[in-house]
């Protein structure tokens, strides 16, 4: 296209540019602000929990036993979880700091594992000469199902009753008592593994 041709053609682009702005620096005035005393004051996020005022804890509802641990157990794990983390238990009859409710069950889970030997060159002298080529192998999934004990640790503000920190943690487990047992305090111990939250 010749130059002859695009002057004028950007004249006209100018010139539509140069029509009139819709828009004016005129504006409606700020109104008065609201008296005192219907300012509120502003929401701001809740200060960060401070958790060592918590010193002792008690049973908001005592956990009950499951088809894989006896209640009695699970409470004797929690009891000793905490005590490692420095709540003790409030004074008989008296309601804690902290008030604490359990729950635990069993599950099937099911995991897969990937076996995979990886792809890689070759290169060799076989019966019909020297040559080069490429292998490669097809990965194997193997899928299993495994039982796990499930603990869920919720923590409530003896004052007010607010939840205030909760967690859920799994663990492994195998059709032995023994096995089942060793699963829900390791998973007692993973729930409580972040408290109290930094």
């Amino acid at each position: 296209m010749s130059s002859r041709a695009v002057l004028p053609l950007l004249c006209l682009s100018l010139a539509a540019c140069q029509s009139n702005n819709p828009y004016t620096s005129e504006s409606a005035p700020i109104p008065p602000p609201p008296p005192v005393e219907q300012i509120q004051s502003p929401i701001y996020p809740a200060a960060p929990r401070d958790f060592s005022g918590y010193q002792n804890w008690s049973w908001r509802s005592p956990p009950a036993a499951t088809a894989s641990i006896a209640a009695e157990e699970l409470q004797e794990m929690v009891a000793g979880a905490l005590d490692q983390r420095g709540l003790r238990p409030a004074p008989a009859g008296a309601k804690g700091d902290v008030q604490v409710s359990v729950s635990a069950n069993r599950a099937t889970r099911l995991r897969q594992t990937y076996d995979d030997y990886g792809y890689g060159p070759r290169i060799g002298v076989g019966r019909y000469g020297g040559g080069y080529g490429g292998w490669g192998s097809t990965p194997v999934v193997r899928t299993y199902e495994e039982e796990v004990i499930a603990v869920r640790i919720e923590m409530y503000d003896g004052a007010s009753g607010q939840a205030i920190w909760s967690n859920r943690a799994e663990a492994r487990s195998s059709a032995k008592q023994a096995e089942r047992k060793d699963a829900a305090r390791d998973a007692v111990n993973r729930a409580l593994a972040d408290y109290p939250p930094r």
